[in-house]
C-alpha cells in the first residue's frame, strides 16, 4: 500500500495538521504515527532524537511507502531534519519548525516569548532562527514538558477550568516577562491555541 503522505510526531501534536490537510485535500491518502513508545522527544538528547525519528521513518517507508513525510514535530524538525532528508534522499520531508519569524514582525515591543520543548529550546537551530529573523527581539524562553504531558494524555477528555489550569502558568510566565506575541514551538500546543489564544488576551 502506497500513501501520499505520513505524519510523523512524538504523540498527538501533529493531529492539527493532519486535520488542515484533510480539509484542503480530502482524496490524499494518509497515515499518522504517533511514536508513543519514545514519548516524550523533548526531554531527550539529540542523538536519542535522531535515533528514533529514524527508526519510525524506516518503518512508515517500509509500511507505506508515501511519496511525502511530514515531521509534525517541532523538536524533531530542529534536530533531525537534515539528518533524515540524508538518510532518506528519495523521499521529501516537510518540516515544522518554531514560528520565530512571524512572532518577530507582529511583535510591536519586539519582545517575544517562545513555548517549547528542552530540546528545541537548547537546540542551536532555534537560535539561528532568532538571529535569522528576530535580530533586535528579545526572546523570552519557556520549556513546560508538564503541559505538553497534559495535552497528550488529558486534554481531550479535559473540562475548559482544567485546559485553563494547565495553560496558565506558561501565560503568567510570558506576561511577567512583557511579552507581547508567544511561539507556540511545540505542536502538541495546537491541540489547544484556541484556548491559549482566549486566555492570552
Amino acid at each position: 500500500m502506497q500513501v501520499d503522505f505520513a505524519f510523523l510526531d512524538s504523540g498527538l501534536g501533529g493531529l492539527p495538521y493532519l486535520s488542515y490537510l484533510r480539509d484542503k485535500a480530502p482524496f490524499a491518502r494518509c497515515v499518522y504515527l504517533a511514536d508513543t513508545k519514545h514519548f516524550p522527544y523533548g526531554e531527550k538528547t539529540a542523538g536519542q532524537i535522531i535515533a528514533c525519528a529514524e527508526e519510525a521513518v524506516r518503518l512508515v517507508i517500509k509500511r507505506w511507502r508515501p511519496r511525502a513525510i511530514v515531521v509534525a514535530c517541532n523538536t524533531i524538525s530542529v534536530t533531525a531534519l537534515d539528518v533524515l532528508r540524508r538518510r532518506f534522499p528519495n523521499t521529501p520531508f516537510i518540516g515544522t519548525v518554531p514560528a520565530i519569524k512571524p512572532a518577530a514582525f507582529l511583535s510591536k515591543i519586539k519582545k517575544i516569548g517562545v513555548l517549547a520543548t528542552n530540546a528545541t529550546i537548547h537546540h542551536p537551530y532555534t537560535q539561528q532562527l532568532i538571529d535569522q529573523f528576530a535580530h533586535g527581539c528579545e526572546v523570552v524562553f519557556r520549556a513546560d514538558p508538564e503541559l505538553i504531558d497534559f495535552i497528550e494524555r488529558r486534554a481531550f477528555n479535559a473540562s475548559e477550568a482544567e485546559k485553563n489550569t494547565a495553560i496558565e502558568p506558561a501565560l503568567n510566565f510570558f506576561r511577567s516577562a512583557g511579552c507581547d506575541s508567544i511561539v507556540l514551538a511545540c505542536t502538541h500546543f495546537l491541540n489547544i491555541a484556541d484556548e491559549i489564544k482566549a486566555m492570552a488576551g
